[in-house]
Parts: C-alpha cells; structure tokens; sequence
C-alpha cells in the first residue's frame, strides 16, 4: 500500500511536469519504481502509463504541433526507440542509468545556462538527436532529455515545444510498447496495481499541469524545463553511485 501511494503521488507530479516540460513522466517514475522492481523492469511498468498520458496530452495539443519540426527527428525517434528496446536487455541496466544520469544533467546546465538558446542545429544534427532520443527511449525509459536538448534550440513557443516533444514521445511510444510487453507481459500482469495506479496519477497530472503552461513565458518556460532536467539527472547519478 505505502509503494502505491507514493507511486500515485510521483505519478501525478510527473504527468503535471510533463504537461508542462513535454517529458518528465519516465524520468520521475522509472527509478521510484526501479528501486523496488529493477530498471529493465520498471521500464516495461512505466511505458504504459506515459504512453496514455502521452497520447491524452498530443491530442489536446495537436493544434500546437511544428510539424515541420516533428518531421526531421520525430520519425526517427521512433526508429531509434525500436532499437533501444530490442537492445535494452544485452546492454544491462546500471550503465543505461549512468548514461541517462549523465545525459540529463548537461541537458539540464546547457538550458539554464542559455547555452542551447544561443546555439542552433543543422537539419542533420536535429535527426541524429531524434535517433538518440528515441535510442535511449528504448533502452531506460526516458528519451525527454535528449529530445529536450534538440527542441530548445528551436524557435518554439512554450505550447508548442510541448505539444512536438507530445507528438514525438508518442511515435516512441508506439514503437516501443509492443517490444515492452512482447519481452515482459508476465511481469505487467503480475504487476497490474502499480500500473494502474500509476496511470490514473499521471493523467490527473496532466490536466493540472496544463493550467500551469498556459502562464509560463518562455523565458520561465526554458528556466523550468532546464531546472527539472538538471534535479532529475543528479538524483538519478547519486542514486546510483551511492
């Protein structure tokens, strides 16, 4: 009863910083759960509930979306994602952790610091970072940092820098989940409270959080998206290492 309830509360944290982030649902559940029931597995937990949460919040965003922008890394994300997940087993778990850790944190200083504002990509450079953020989608459960770096080098409101990172969360989403329960539907099954519960919080986060966004300028928009990357890597790395 004590995991459910804080699985709820992370849960409904998590939907409201990804309704106002654009990510942040697998970043936050993911090592709650991982502490009790392993990475790869909670993994597999954690991507039914984002991929609901992520598909309410797109189609409530859809008017939002640059599809020009979702068009030159969105696609691949999800190739990347499909790989991922195919490789997230014979890669093992703690390294992805460290990875992801260490991913987040320079996404998260690079934000804050205005650095990625002041600096813009090539079109090839925004499909590599679609392949990475769908790559690591797949294998740890959390592509919002890598995707995070590419979009806020982008002209992009903060409605629509949400509801892009939505629409390619989603394209992961759809390309790792069957992966997801084809490897480990038992565990899901055997599991199923903790989804549950876990999917009602971060839909209830998602309709609060959207509240939020709508005040943000974009300058606060950049400074919160930059301080919730940053919290995230550090207590993932410090989780880890300790």
């Amino acid at each position: 009863m004590t995991l459910l309830l804080a699985v709820f509360v992370v849960a409904v944290l998590s939907g409201a910083t990804a309704a106002v982030a654009g990510f942040g649902i697998g970043s936050l559940l993911t090592p709650l759960l991982a502490l009790r029931v392993g990475t790869l597995t909670a993994v597999t937990l954690v991507a039914i509930p984002h991929l609901c949460a992520t598909a309410v919040r797109g189609w409530r965003l859809r008017r939002a979306i640059d599809r020009d922008v979702l068009r030159r890394f969105g696609i691949l994300s999800a190739a990347g994602s499909l790989a991922g997940a195919l490789l997230a087993v014979p890669l093992g778990a703690r390294g992805l952790t460290l990875v992801l850790g260490v991913l987040l944190c320079l996404t998260g200083v690079s934000a804050l610091s205005g650095l990625g504002a002041r600096t813009r990509i090539s079109p090839g450079a925004a499909w590599l970072l679609g392949i990475l953020s769908g790559l690591f989608g797949g294998l740890a459960g959390n592509q919002g940092g890598v995707r995070a770096v590419a979009l806020l080098r982008f002209d992009l409101t903060p409605m629509a820098f949400v509801a892009t990172s939505t629409a390619s969360a989603l394209l992961v989403d759809l390309a790792r989940v069957p992966v997801y329960l084809w490897r480990g539907a038992d565990v899901v099954a055997e599991l199923w409270p903790a989804v549950a519960v876990a999917t009602a919080g971060v839909l209830l986060g998602t309709l609060l959080g959207e509240r939020i966004l709508l005040g943000l300028t974009p300058q606060r928009f950049r400074k919160v998206v930059g301080s919730v990357v940053l919290a995230v890597g550090l207590t993932i790395l410090l989780a880890e290492l300790r």
